[in-house]
């Protein structure tokens, strides 16, 4: 018998929402579930569809792990196959059912249901992960007139990208998105009740940022912190499979970062953290500054993209940058800031910092100054020779000095994507994007320009997934 092997077969000539029902509950039944589709010949005239359509139909189903054609007899299937489990409807609880004989030979066993009511569609809810809707943005036409910014230049910026070796440096996070049916309100205390439907992970923090870097043609080293755990295991096998040159040193004393968020309907109803903010042993920054030591003839961006969440203390901050201002090459940070804790400023002499206004406003301690006198205060502060504001729904404001060292230039680009799904990603995607366009010899305002479009084009799906170089290079077509 196979332990944990569940079997279900049918027609499926429509795939509905009473087959997804009934697909969760036997999935909840073992841990690998198969369908079995009646062949043409052997479903006759109950086949209204052609059994390759049928199959194309059930394999795209996340819930199943196989799809196979049942040529002969169901029966001839359960013997060669041995499941521990065969499910049913409900409705052939009392009818005679031929399976029972072949399973009785082995021990299986055969479960009658036709699953739970759920009212959210598991294909709507895949939908909702794997559509990408880029109508609701467009190119920032009047930034572009008012910059000279030309689509085949941008085009041959984004080929220079591919020539670029870049590592990254910081806090490994792993995204959790738990989608749920809304049950309704308790009866004990006013809170939400919820059922769990489906549970998807991504990576995130600094590792999409590699991630991103990676999709957009650059080679990444990617040098972080991690906790000995499964959360830690599943962002190395991600990183592996997108062929990125990870170092993840471990550290006994903390988790990785998990960072939960339990939706329903397209809306987050509550995010759940797992962490710790404590600093990394001075044992493991001697091993991540030692890594980055030993390659760094063969770098031509440094990417710091700091969590606060223990992976980069400021002593290896300072020896990584002083080691990049003795080779030249060029360093970018951004700094997310959880609740008042973080400081972009920190980060010294960076070729740029993408700081939101508040971890702006927190790293001067101002809470006044128009948003122009902020970006030249903390490019001031931090020896920054670009600064970047994220606004939010209100886009980005570019701060740059002129080469006199008194002027200023600002300039801002309005957010592109009008009906965002997911937030979540976009200043990682701003600044991976942005830097490797700078490195790649653009000047800010084509970088910039850029980088919003990355923005755009990830907040129009849900999960922080890596951005592909063709999603941009789409954008700045003749």
């Amino acid at each position: 018998m196979d332990k944990g092997l569940v079997l279900v077969t049918g027609i499926f000539n429509v795939l509905h929402p009473g087959h997804l029902r009934l697909f969760k509950f036997a999935r909840s039944c073992g841990n690998r579930l198969v369908v079995g589709v009646l062949s043409d010949e052997v479903a006759g005239d109950a086949a209204h569809v052609r059994e390759t359509l049928r199959i194309e139909s059930l394999s795209m189903n996340g819930l199943v792990d196989e799809v196979f054609l049942v040529k002969h007899s169901v029966v001839d299937e359960i013997r060669r196959r041995q499941p521990e489990v065969v499910v049913k409807g409900k409705e052939y609880a009392s009818a005679h059912n031929e399976e029972l004989g072949a399973l009785n030979e082995y021990g299986g066993k055969l479960f009658f249901s036709s699953g739970e009511v759920v009212f959210s569609s598991m294909d709507l809810i895949r939908r909702e992960f794997s559509q990408l809707n880029t109508n609701s943005f467009d190119l920032p036409d009047a930034y572009m007139i008012r910059r000279g910014i030309q689509n085949d230049r941008v085009r041959k910026l984004i080929d220079g990208i591919t020539k670029l070796k870049v590592v990254v440096l910081g806090d490994t996070i792993v995204d959790e998105y738990i989608t749920c049916d809304a049950l309704g309100m308790s009866e004990e205390d006013p809170s939400i009740v919820v059922s769990p439907i489906e549970s998807r992970k991504f990576i995130g923090g600094a590792a999409i940022v590699a991630a991103h870097a990676k999709k957009l043609g650059s080679s990444v080293k990617f040098i972080s912190l991690v906790g000995d755990d499964e959360t830690a295991a599943f962002c190395s096998k991600n990183l592996d499979s997108l062929r990125i040159d990870s170092f993840l040193f471990v550290d006994q004393n903390r988790p990785t970062t998990l960072k939960q968020r339990f939706r329903s309907k397209g809306k987050t109803l509550l995010r759940v953290s797992h962490l710790s903010q404590l600093a990394s042993s001075a044992e493991i920054q001697e091993k991540m500054f030692s890594e980055f030591e030993n390659n760094i003839t063969d770098v031509n961006l440094v990417i710091f993209s700091d969590f606060n969440y223990g992976a980069l203390p400021q002593t290896l901050v300072n020896r990584v940058t002083r080691l990049c201002e003795e080779h030249k090459i060029p360093v970018v940070a951004d700094s997310q800031s959880s609740s008042q804790v973080g400081d972009i400023a920190r980060f010294k002499g960076m070729t740029l910092i993408t700081p939101t206004e508040r971890e702006a406003r927190l790293a001067l301690k101002e809470n006044e100054a128009g948003l122009a006198v902020l970006g030249e205060s903390l490019s001031l502060v931090a020896k920054a020779k670009h600064v970047i504001l994220k606004l939010g729904e209100d886009g980005i404001l570019i701060h740059v000095p002129l080469e006199d060292g008194v002027s200023w230039d600002t300039d801002r680009i309005p957010a592109l994507n009008s009906n965002p799904k997911d937030v979540a990603g976009a200043g990682d995607c701003l600044l991976v994007a942005s830097s490797l366009v700078l490195c790649a010899g653009g000047t800010i305002w084509e970088a910039a320009c850029v980088g919003s479009i990355a923005a755009a084009v990830q907040v129009s799906r849900v999960g922080n997934t890596p951005i592909e170089i063709a999603e941009i290079a789409s954008e700045f077509t003749e």
